[in-house]
């Protein structure tokens, strides 16, 4: 996982070099806080795929490319197998497979997300970005809070919200939950 993160760092480091940023001018142009971003290059630290999706879409790269460091190819079909999808994992209990990684200019981005249980008290990171998220439950329960909203989801149980009020997540009963995550 470390190494993942550094490399995705990396290619952030590089995309700012190559436009002539500075840190703050992503941080701005991103609606970032400079804070974070400085952080996100530095490779110690979880990088969120909602700030590295902010990040593509601004200057026109593919998430792929900033995740994978590799560009999409497909434009009329991307097959995933079962298990196959591209991989990364930005934290020790939190895991991401690409199911489309391999498509070009897609207008959302599937994934497979895997979480470990963490201990209750344990905070939960937050999110929030521009666009719509649908999740799906395939095995276990999770928590998501939606802008301060408490709502359990059961195997089956789906999830369509407004990506801009802060969302986080976390497993339940101690078990691991795998849930579908449509970033739109």
């Amino acid at each position: 996982m470390d190494e993942q993160i550094k490399q995705i760092a990396e290619r952030l480091r590089g995309l700012r070099d190559v436009l002539e940023l500075t840190a703050e001018d992503i941080a701005r142009e991103c609606d970032i806080s400079p804070y974070d971003y400085r952080l996100a290059e530095t490779g110690d630290f979880d990088i969120s795929v909602s700030m590295l999706q902010k990040i593509a879409r601004r200057y026109g790269v593919s998430l792929d490319a900033l995740m994978f460091g590799e560009e999409p190819k497909m434009s009329s079909y991307f097959l995933t197998r079962a298990g196959k999808g591209t991989s990364i994992e930005r934290t020790k209990a939190y895991k991401y497979q690409s199911l489309a990684a391999g498509f070009i200019n897609r207008s959302v981005d599937p994934f497979i997300v895997t979480v470990e249980p963490k201990p209750d008290d344990e905070p939960i990171h937050y999110n929030s970005h521009a666009g719509q998220e649908f999740s799906l439950v395939l095995e276990g329960r999770m928590m998501v809070n939606i802008d301060g909203k408490e709502l359990i989801l059961n195997e089956g149980d789906s999830l369509y919200f407004n990506s801009k009020l802060p969302h986080g997540m976390k497993a339940l009963d101690g078990k691991t939950v795998r849930f579908l995550a449509i970033i739109m």
